[in-house]
């Protein structure tokens, strides 16, 4: 869970921040004596002037070091990337080379795996509500494992898989544990869209409907809790009500499971101060909690898949906007930047708080606490509300946001027909472009009628 902090604006909810603490910022993040920081050697305002803002820029090798540590931690398990918290081409070719496999929630994220040179067996897929293109794709494509979430995918897919064929398959499970940052991204209890309910035997069901199908094969159970969960402790929980489930399996149904997908949710820290997810710690808690509770059921051991999304992409992000206008209402100061909502809308959605910094010159000035805003026409187009900028801040000024890397551009909408920021990676005091900036021109050639 996140410490929570007052929202007041006037009122600072901690000291107001070291201007040099960057211990939310990927860890080549070096700050320099004209107000300037350098990610992965390369000076975030010259790439600012480069490639124009808003943009993101990603460390390369904070994404490779963070899939490395994944795969030392957990080297008995199998550890996919989430797509969903970003996807491009080099993000998936930089898992795939740091030994990750991929867990995709669409037939458009299956297929850029695929093309970009994937292997399609290291592919996980799932999605409360997989359309029949998903299904079909993911068949036709050969993705690993499908991961059932209604009864209806069941009978579907039985149905498309070729002759002579089996579908690996897993049944996504709800083990009634509630975990998560905020209500909309709790996922683990009955009162939400995700799985199949232990409680009321919908998992049960399940399970035995895909056994009575033989082009599938049931190779495991599936849960994800909730995101931003900061704590071992739920997920021990989750495990300890998923081994009980299967040991109800092999008693009615004669099979052990082989394999158990605890899915992911690691919370980052956004501001300093703010708890993150200890990996290791984690690691050494399911570990003991599986081997003891397989021990108790007298079950072996299941294979264990985990699946970290914004704890390796989230860090390694950050976001760049130019300041357009700073305006003084009564009290409050707001600060308005050339980007917003559309390209990140998690302020509106959860209420999550970043930790912006003005780069690229120095102040002396003391800070104000203001209220940084998106350029969209929403009142709710808050990027940072109450966070400490200096006094000095004006228009032409460049703003950084840490931690941007995960569920900003992978959610970015085409709001007010203002295009999507670029990427760029940067590594080794080199800076390449990812994706291109999108263009009035590529929005309007998809309106194409009168």
């Amino acid at each position: 869970m996140s410490i929570s902090l007052s929202s007041d604006p006037q009122t600072p909810s901690r000291p107001l921040r070291d201007t040099d603490d960057l211990s939310v910022w990927p860890r080549s993040a070096r700050p320099e004596p004209d107000g300037d920081v350098c990610v992965g050697g390369v000076s975030l305002a010259e790439a600012a002037d480069r490639f124009g803002t808003p943009l993101y820029v990603l460390d390369e090798e904070e994404v490779r070091e963070r899939c490395r540590t994944y795969r030392t931690t957990f080297p008995e398990a199998d550890v996919v990337y989430a797509a969903k918290a970003f996807l491009c081409r080099a993000v998936a070719h930089w898992v795939r080379e740091e030994g990750l496999g991929l867990d995709v929630c669409s037939a458009g994220e299956l297929e850029l795996a695929v093309t970009t040179g994937f292997p399609p067996e290291k592919i996980v897929m799932h999605g409360n509500a997989k359309s029949p293109e998903d299904l079909l794709t993911a068949v036709r494509l050969g993705a690993g494992r499908i991961v059932v979430d209604s009864a209806s995918e069941i009978a579907r897919l039985s149905a498309i898989t070729p002759a002579g064929t089996r579908q690996q398959v897993m049944v996504r499970v709800v083990p009634g544990v509630a975990a998560g940052g905020h209500a909309k991204i709790r996922t683990g209890t009955d009162d939400q869209k995700f799985g199949l309910s232990i409680t009321d035997g919908s998992a049960q069901h399940a399970v035995a409907r895909v056994l009575g199908q033989p082009p599938l094969e049931l190779v495991g159970l599936h849960c994800h809790i909730g995101s931003q969960i900061a704590t071992a402790k739920p997920y021990v929980a989750a495990v300890r009500r998923i081994v009980g489930l299967m040991a109800r399996i092999r008693d009615q149904h004669g099979i052990a499971l082989p394999q158990l997908d605890i899915g992911g949710g690691h919370a980052i820290a956004y501001r300093p101060g703010e708890e993150s997810l200890d990996a290791g710690v984690l690691a050494g808690r399911i570990r003991a909690e599986l081997e003891d509770g397989c021990a108790r059921a007298k079950l072996p051991v299941p294979r264990l898949t985990l699946e970290p999304g914004r704890a390796v992409i989230g860090p390694a992000g950050v976001a760049l906007y130019r300041v357009l206008a700073v305006k003084r209402t009564g009290e409050h100061t707001f600060v308005a930047v050339d980007g917003g909502m559309s390209d990140n809308p998690r302020p509106a959605l959860y209420g999550v708080r970043y930790a912006p910094r003005l780069i690229g010159r120095s102040s002396s000035v003391p800070p104000r606490l203001v209220t940084v805003v998106g350029r969209h026409c929403e009142a709710g187009d808050v990027l940072a509300d109450g966070v400490p900028l200096p006094g000095d801040v004006r228009p032409g000024d460049l703003l950084a946001v840490p931690a941007a890397g995960a569920y900003h551009l992978s959610m970015a909408s085409g709001y007010n027909l203002v295009g999507r920021p670029p990427v760029v990676a940067v590594s080794d005091g080199h800076a390449r472009m990812l994706i291109r900036r999108e263009s009035l021109d590529d929005m309007s050639r998809r309106d194409i009628g009168l």
